[in-house]
């Protein structure tokens, strides 16, 4: 597995791992009150759980399996790659930052951070797709009449 790869991947699962803590803090919450505002990292977990690790794992999964694009070039610009894990990764830690500080004071600084963060999710799905599109091609067609068929 490449360097990119294994980055997306254990990335997802260090966001797999904080987002079943903040999960279990909630569940607790749930039972034993610890503090009345916590519910408001349910959209926090939700992120973290399916952005941080599932996106984030495929993007990884699928940057080290897709088929090579050339020899010189194996993967194409692997630029396009890390531009997707900054981009990922940026709009999540903005989203963790702006989400509660939103929901306890709606600001407008706040709900600017809130659509940076969903522009930069959706540019970094874009990147992905541009980076893995031409790995994705047809499998050369196979002439049966030079095989000796009938």
């Amino acid at each position: 597995m490449h360097r990119q790869a294994r980055v997306y991947v254990k990335t997802a699962f260090v966001q797999l791992l904080i987002s079943v803590i903040v999960v279990a803090l909630l569940l607790i919450n749930a039972g034993l009150p610890l503090h009345p505002r916590l519910g408001l990292f349910l959209p926090i977990y939700y992120h973290l759980l399916m952005v941080g690790w599932a996106t984030q794992l495929i993007g990884g999964v699928a940057l080290w399996m897709f088929p090579v694009r050339s020899r010189e070039r194996p993967r194409g610009d692997e630029r396009l790659g890390w531009m997707a894990y900054g981009a990922l990764n940026g709009g999540l830690l903005l989203r963790v930052v702006a989400e509660p500080a939103h929901a306890i004071t709606p600001r407008s600084w706040s709900a600017w951070m809130l659509a940076v963060s969903a522009l930069l999710q959706v540019c970094s799905v874009w990147f992905l797709i541009i980076a893995l599109w031409p790995r994705v091609r047809e499998r050369p067609k196979v002439n049966r009449s030079s095989m000796g068929g009938s």
